[in-house]
């Protein structure tokens, strides 16, 4: 049993925003129908290399992009430019609980697949749209992509190093916007969803990129609105809480340079790290006591912290600290995140059985529930591999129906 079993979404979304999104609900146990274009599907299942092996050795044409944002979905090839696709389409949302899309704003009105249209064939529908700026506003109109809405969302000004030091407008290394949207997106679905359990009344939900990524300047955002100064770049340092940021430590054993992050959060904990490092009386200079001085005497107590470090090893350094409940941390590559046994334990990696490889290793769901689990049956699907299954299982259409469909190219 899963959380939301019996919940059937039907997604129109590609790339990432929407997927994530519909993922994420087909985790939990929803039957997620992505609707791809006959022939192409996805833009991301050609975003490779990497593409999925076959058994073989050989790519295939299932995108390690695609492949990561897509499993526990149904996929049904449609073109929807054809009369006969948007009657599918319309004729699927009758048996719908949810409508996800991401095309640009008046695209759905022109196939006739608009909120106001679909909601006269289901008045409990949830109808989500993803888009880069909006239903609404002067940039309504306009294609909106993660990377343009890091910079103009003000990520990109508070993200890097800093200016004095060289450094220079600089993107996160995910689509951060388009994963908090899909999150965001998430999140306004269940609570539609419970209201229209109560009321019968569905709604149309209205994501945007741009106010996603303004919310998730979180802290800063806030600072800046409260004190009207402009934050900037302050590269792994962080802006409100001294010290908290990366530090070089001796090097490693063949020579190169060695980090680990230091995260000090309270006033406590930095008097337990002065106490591991060997300086108990900087936690009792006026300067350092508390974090608000700290913050305001940055410029002093990092240079000295800095040369602390460098006396002693990452693991020396990560032993102790550990040992004194001071939040530190490694920095790891891709590699050693998936090697590492807490992420092992934790089941962060999956193994799914595909019909064109022996074995699929995906990330898995961060989501721990107890009485209902989250779901690992389907993996990610091949274009159209369920196009039959769905008109056959949940329209009860017959063959000739389906092929008639088929022949025109519609599916």
């Amino acid at each position: 049993m899963n959380s939301l079993d019996g919940i059937r979404i039907l997604d129109l979304s590609r790339v990432l925003a929407g997927p994530w999104c519909t993922q994420t609900l087909a985790d939990l146990g929803a039957d997620v129908i992505k609707v791809e274009r006959p022939g192409s599907g996805d833009d991301t299942r050609s975003w490779g290399p990497p593409f999925l092996q076959d058994r073989d050795g050989q790519d295939t044409r299932e995108a390690a992009y695609y492949l990561g944002a897509n499993r526990n979905k149904r996929s049904v090839t449609c073109d929807i430019a054809q009369p006969a696709g948007q009657e599918l389409v319309r004729e699927l949302v009758r048996h719908c609980d949810v409508f996800v899309e991401n095309f640009k704003v008046g695209d759905m009105a022109r196939y006739g697949l608009d909120w106001d249209s679909l909601r006269a064939l289901n008045p409990r529908l949830v109808y989500c749209s993803i888009t880069g700026f909006g239903q609404t506003g002067p940039y309504r109109e306009r294609a909106g992509y993660d990377y343009a809405v890091q910079g103009m969302g003000g990520l990109m000004s508070i993200t890097g190093e800093r200016d004095d030091l060289g450094g220079g407008p600089q993107k996160v290394g995910v689509a951060v916007a388009d994963l908090f949207t899909g999150l965001y997106a998430t999140v306004a679905i269940l609570a539609a969803l419970r209201h229209a359990e109560r009321t019968g009344e569905g709604q149309h939900i209205d994501m945007a990129l741009l106010d996603t990524q303004v919310a998730m300047l979180a802290n800063l955002g806030a600072n800046y609105l409260v004190s009207g100064k402009v934050p900037g770049r302050a590269g792994n340092a962080h802006q409100n809480i001294v010290p908290y940021q990366v530090f070089e430590v001796a090097p490693a054993a063949d020579g190169s340079k060695d980090h680990i992050i230091l995260a000090v959060g309270n006033d406590g904990q930095f008097a337990k790290f002065c106490e591991v490092a060997g300086r108990p009386e900087l936690a009792r200079d006026e300067r350092f006591a508390r974090n608000q001085d700290r913050v305001r005497h940055r410029a002093v107590l990092v240079p000295l912290l800095e040369q602390v470090m460098k006396g002693r090893g990452k693991a020396d350094w990560l032993a102790a600290l550990e040992a004194a409940k001071v939040p530190c941390g490694a920095i790891n590559n891709i590699g050693e995140v998936f090697a590492d046994p807490q992420v092992r334990e934790r089941g962060m990696v999956t193994e799914w059985q595909h019909p064109l490889a022996e074995a699929l290793r995906l990330v898995g769901s961060p989501i721990k529930m107890g009485a209902t689990p989250v779901r690992s049956e389907r993996p990610p699907p091949l274009l159209g591999q369920h196009t039959h299954e769905v008109l056959a299982g949940v329209l009860g259409w017959d063959e000739e129906r389906i092929s008639g469909l088929q022949q025109q190219g519609v599916i």
